[in-house]
């Protein structure tokens, strides 16, 4: 893939699906969830152990990663009411793009 492009449009921002992706998944609790996700951890508190995310910044972001269709919750436990969290298709689909960020990562990020 190549990062050329057409010059900037001069009447506003360039469209671009990277820019849209990053909408959605552009920031480190999202990337940290997802990831935890497709190794298997499905419920909140291990969710928080393994990414470090504080409550309510894990909280709000599984509630845009749910409103965004990447993710499902599904209850596992009526009382008290506990949920887990799965990937769905669309979120699945991220799992070579955060491949190639963690190999990225390990080889180049300091």
């Amino acid at each position: 893939m190549s990062l050329k492009s057409k010059p900037t449009r001069t009447n506003g921002p360039r469209i671009c699906g990277i820019a849209d992706a990053l909408g959605v998944v552009g920031d480190r609790w999202a990337l940290l969830v997802l990831r935890e996700l497709g190794f298997g951890v499905h419920r909140f508190n291990d969710i928080q152990a393994n990414t470090g995310a504080p409550r309510d910044s894990l909280a709000t972001r599984l509630r845009e990663l749910e409103e965004a269709g990447l993710i499902t919750r599904r209850r596992y436990n009526e009382h008290p009411p506990r949920y887990e969290y799965l990937l769905t298709d669309a979120g699945a689909a991220l799992g070579p793009a955060l491949r190639e960020l963690r190999i990225w990562g390990e080889s180049y990020a300091p």
